[in-house]
């Protein structure tokens, strides 16, 4: 399957992702430059913690990009139905087109999406079948980067060794203070928002439940079969290798699955 370019034209959603890669450049240049680049030459930290905090920023910004330019699954005018498979499509009453069941028209971008989750402005793009798991692999590690940078703030002030070379004609360094707070203000505030967003994505995929569904509590009123969770991740992420479900530079096989599993709603 080829990566197909999904761009969504939405001033607003550009000025939430605006806001985001402000916050991650933010973090990946200004933290290192406080905190790690000067502790690594005085000798009070080892050049890999520096190696693996630019390799998780690395992933968060390819996760976030292909999230946003990833279509989330689009589907054709003219969809191609399996003769088998009739029972399992509906006509969707916004754009009068067939649809399988579990897909949802979203109003933003207007179009019906399959499986799809939610429109996260964030990303500026539908959550959906064919990008649910660029989203994951978006909200792991924008936390992760978000405890380290913190994590080091913190070391920086009340468990590393004090700074002996400081060269008070730098920017950063005449206004580390007002630099580091602004930055703590936004680390915890990003990872208060996306505990709980990737919190409830993980439950989601665990009850095999999408954020619409759970909105509208359709799923409690249709008895279904219960999916182990790796079997639910497997499906997200289009693969039973969890160490793939990590890297977000590969790309999304669908796995096959029972078609009564994969549309019970």
């Amino acid at each position: 399957m080829g990566l197909r370019i999904h761009f969504v034209v939405d001033p607003h959603g550009w000025c939430c992702m605006g806001l985001i890669v402000f916050v991650w450049l933010y973090n990946i240049v200004l933290i290192p430059k406080i905190v790690l680049f000067p502790h690594y030459e005085e000798g009070h930290i080892p050049g890999i913690l520096i190696i693996i905090f630019y390799g998780i920023a690395i992933f968060c910004l390819v996760a976030l990009v292909r999230a946003s330019i990833t279509d989330p699954g689009r589907l054709p005018e003219n969809p191609k139905i399996p003769h088998g498979e009739r029972e399992f499509w509906e006509l969707c009453n916004k754009c009068n087109l067939m649809r399988p069941k579990r897909s949802h028209h979203c109003s933003r971008c207007g179009h019906c999406v399959r499986r799809m989750d939610h429109h996260c402005p964030w990303i500026n793009n539908c959550v959906g079948e064919d990008n649910h798991w660029l989203f994951l692999q978006l909200c792991f590690y924008t936390e992760l980067l978000t405890c380290y940078a913190l994590m080091f703030s913190f070391c920086h002030y009340y468990y590393f060794l004090p700074l002996k070379k400081r060269n008070l004609d730098l920017f950063v360094v005449r206004h580390e203070l007002a630099i580091m707070r602004l930055a703590a203000f936004m680390g915890i505030t990003m990872l208060v928002g996306i505990t709980g967003l990737f919190y409830t994505q993980l439950i989601g995929i665990i009850t095999d439940t999408t954020s619409i569904e759970k909105m509208s509590n359709c799923c409690e009123e249709i008895s279904r079969p219960r999916k182990p969770w790796q079997q639910t991740f497997s499906e997200v992420f289009g693969t039973r290798w969890k160490i793939l479900w990590f890297i977000p530079f590969r790309q999304r096989q669908p796995l096959r699955v029972p078609y009564h599993f994969a549309n019970h709603v």
